[in-house]
């Protein structure tokens, strides 16, 4: 069996489509509210509001009107378990797309063996991008800052640096070409962009590389969470 296959059978099963959406939206709320602590009245209302109603009994209540206070109470829990619910969901898909090894920081390569190992050793899944740099060249200090940033925003990759006086191949890569920037996935080049602030601008930013590797597709699409302000929000309401 191949590893995508058993990869595929760890991921917990996930309703789709309307129905499996809903279901699983009326099962949440039911595990999050605090239900001893509610009175009884509320109690039954958010039960019947989270159970799926059978033909013949919701034939039995098509007639009785909803009061103000029950809309109300519906429209304010939906909206708490709304929120939770998102965020729930969101991790659960960061969790499925988060496969394969994790970085913190900018890994700094030492000489050429080093270069070598990280394209050729490292998971067939990982992207790496190399920044190759030397100290007093117009853009490198500045590019390592930006892969700080992109390092810390995009864990997955494998963000390197070296020197070039350090690659063990210092003539092919002159001043006039840095800084440059190597991509790399399963020992294949993907990228070569030598003498990259020719792109970027004299004066550049993390977002401004960002952009500049998305139009490559280098980059993987951001799976954002909940913002605390949202928690917050929810547990004031």
């Amino acid at each position: 069996m191949s590893g995508l296959a058993v990869l595929e059978e760890e991921l917990p099963a996930t309703h789709t489509g309307p129905k499996g959406v809903i279901n699983d939206w009326r099962k949440f709320k039911l595990e999050t509210e605090d239900h001893d602590n509610m009175p009884p009245s509320k109690r039954e209302l958010l039960r019947q509001m989270s159970t799926p109603q059978k033909p013949e009994e919701f034939g039995e209540k098509v007639n009785r009107k909803m009061s103000t206070q029950e809309y109300e109470l519906i429209q304010q829990e939906d909206e708490m378990c709304l929120r939770k619910y998102r965020r729930q969901c969101m991790q659960e898909m960061h969790e499925r797309l988060s496969f394969g090894p994790r970085f913190e920081g900018v890994c700094e390569l030492e000489n050429g063996e080093a270069f070598l190992d990280v394209i050729e050793k490292e998971h067939h899944l990982t992207l790496v991008a190399v920044h190759v740099y030397e100290d007093g060249v117009p853009g490198c200090e500045a590019l390592n800052s930006c892969l700080d940033c992109l390092a810390a925003e995009y864990p997955g990759i494998k963000f390197c640096k070296i020197r070039a006086s350090r690659t063990g191949a210092g003539d092919r890569f002159p001043d006039d070409v840095l800084p440059a920037v190597l991509v790399y996935k399963a020992g294949e080049l993907l990228g070569n962009f030598l003498h990259i602030t020719q792109h970027l601008g004299e004066e550049f930013f993390a977002v401004d590389v960002e952009a500049f590797l998305n139009q490559y597709g280098f980059l993987p699409e951001k799976v954002f969470t909940a913002c605390p302000n949202d928690e917050d929000d929810a547990d004031i309401e």
